[in-house]
């Protein structure tokens, strides 16, 4: 389940105030509950395809990733043509975290900025003073660097559990920061129809990132046969993996709800696209939960990229342990 977990709340869980605001309190949450029931039916169908019966050779066979599945049931030009948009989904998820966790860390710069030398220093303001985000996309890129050095998924138990706490931690704090924001204005904001003051042409842009960046917040189908092929039997590692997702989707479904409508509750029209660094701003309030987000960040990237990274070294070097999938333990 951490595997899950980390692969679901990400980053994604911070843009989702800003989403419910461009959708409006029917669109946003009904957008959010139809998402996690897609993701729920997807991960059911994806997980029974995880042992198949080969249809020339008539044996059962194990469908170690997504890509795997789609050659046995539809053909290898298939599974190049899926190969080819995984990689490239796989790869937009690994930017995106990229981005995320420079702009926590440089928050993060600022909340330690404003305790040291006021609210008026020039490095508070946000792009002014200190190291730029690039200097700290290359940190992580450092981290992702020593990180790829862990083999499969099989190996990475640790490190989903420390990155699931994170999740939870930074999920919590967003959510109590939200609900603490709303009672201290003592209204709740927002509309039926979400923000108005734009025009029709940017109404529907906005519409259409609000259902992307949800539908960016349910990601981990895209390494289920991956996290599934850690699992040991019996019982059938289909039924261990569908309980898991059910379980997994309920949970971050609700802490999605909860800082999602709590963020729009208390901004109302001006909700932030960050939800916590429009909570703290540059004070240390949003410092602990940006840190848990980095960190996350760094983790959920690790698990994106695994399915790039076997694929690779599998092909670059036939022996490596990544081209091994044990299921032996989870």
């Amino acid at each position: 389940m951490a595997h899950v977990i980390t692969a679901v709340i990400g980053s994604g869980v911070l843009s989702l105030a800003w989403s419910v605001a461009q959708l409006g309190w029917v669109g946003g949450p009904a957008a959010m509950v139809l998402f996690a029931g897609v993701t729920v039916v997807q991960s059911s169908l994806l997980a029974d395809c995880y042992i198949s019966r080969d249809p020339e050779r008539g044996a059962a066979v194990r469908n170690r990733s997504y890509v795997d599945a789609v050659r046995l049931y539809l053909g290898k030009k298939s599974q190049m043509l899926s190969g080819f948009f995984l990689g490239f989904s796989l790869f937009g998820n690994s930017v995106v975290y990229t981005l995320t966790a420079a702009a926590s860390m440089r928050a993060i710069e600022r909340a330690n900025c404003y305790h040291r030398e006021g609210e008026g220093a020039p490095c508070c303001a946000a792009g002014a003073g200190g190291s730029s985000e690039a200097y700290y996309m290359l940190l992580f890129g450092l981290a992702q660097v020593a990180l790829s050095q862990i083999p499969d998924f099989h190996s990475m138990a640790w490190l989903s559990v420390f990155a699931a706490v994170m999740s939870f931690s930074y999920s919590f704090i967003g959510l109590g920061l939200g609900a603490a924001k709303v009672i201290e204005n003592g209204v709740i904001k927002g509309a039926i129809g979400g923000v108005s003051l734009v025009s029709p042409a940017q109404k529907v842009w906005r519409v259409a990132q609000a259902l992307g960046d949800i539908a960016f917040a349910y990601p981990f189908s895209l390494v289920l046969l991956e996290i599934e092929d850690t699992l040991r039997s019996p019982p059938a590692e289909s039924e261990t993996m569908k309980a898991a997702s059910r379980a997994s989707i309920a949970v971050t479904t609700f802490f999605y709800l909860g800082c999602g409508c709590f963020g729009y509750a208390a901004f109302g029209d001006g909700t932030p696209g960050n939800l916590l660094t429009g909570l703290g701003g540059p004070t240390g309030s949003s410092a602990s939960p940006t840190s848990a987000s980095s960190s996350t960040s760094s983790a959920a990237t690790r698990c994106t990229r695994s399915p790039c990274s076997r694929s690779w070294s599998g092909g670059s070097a036939p022996a490596s342990s990544t081209r091994r999938c044990r299921c032996s333990g989870a």
